[in-house]
């Protein structure tokens, strides 16, 4: 569990910071937040992150936009059913395209825009469940959410970041059953703030 859930929270941080870079009025609402509700005096802690509702929704965003796992695990139908007017029979396996079900136009506007929202990941927001949904959904999802965001939280809050000569970051994605950015990052940090911090 504990080694399926590393390359997963890396990416969806590398994902995050990539679409800050890209987005910068974004990246600067985050740091105005995190300045107010946790202050530049001291390092973010676990508790603080209830408090950073705008950083929550751009972590919620980002899974939108870049889901770490595009094919949620199959699932195979126990009993005959119809789904959509199909007749579907037991035994059939299903495969669940998330990344489809996130650029759904019919459910969001502007689907491929990334304009961070408080939605629901936790499966039982069917337009958004990153982590699958019921009894089958990811047992890590609560430390993985958890993690994502006292992880940028804190690289948000420790550093200026930009890219090497202000250039967009290249969104390629790589292949494979993990969605990884193609490209290498090149992050530009600076510190935010005092040394002793």
């Amino acid at each position: 569990m504990i080694a399926g859930g590393i390359d997963t929270t890396t990416a969806s941080v590398t994902w995050a910071i990539a679409l800050l870079l890209n987005h910068r009025h974004v990246l600067r609402k985050a740091q105005e937040e995190l300045d107010r509700c946790v202050s530049r005096d001291r390092a973010v802690t676990e508790e603080d992150i209830a408090k950073l509702v705008y950083l929550q929704a751009i972590v919620k965003e980002s899974m939108r936009l870049c889901p770490v796992g595009p094919l949620l695990n199959p699932r195979e139908f126990t009993a005959d059913c119809d789904v959509g007017g199909y007749r579907v029979p037991k035994g059939t396996w299903l495969m669940v395209n998330a990344w489809k079900i996130n650029m759904d136009a019919d459910v969001w506007a502007d689907p491929t825009e990334f304009r961070p929202k408080h939605i629901d990941v936790k499966g039982q927001n069917f337009e958004l469940f990153p982590f699958g949904s019921g009894r089958r959904s990811c047992p890590g999802m609560n430390l993985a959410i958890q993690m994502v965001l006292l992880v940028l939280a804190s690289f948000l809050h420790v550093f200026e970041i930009s890219t090497p000569g202000d250039k967009p970051v290249d969104m390629r994605e790589s292949v494979g059953l993990t969605n990884m950015i193609a490209a290498s990052l090149d992050v530009v940090v600076n510190p935010r703030l005092l040394p002793n911090i």
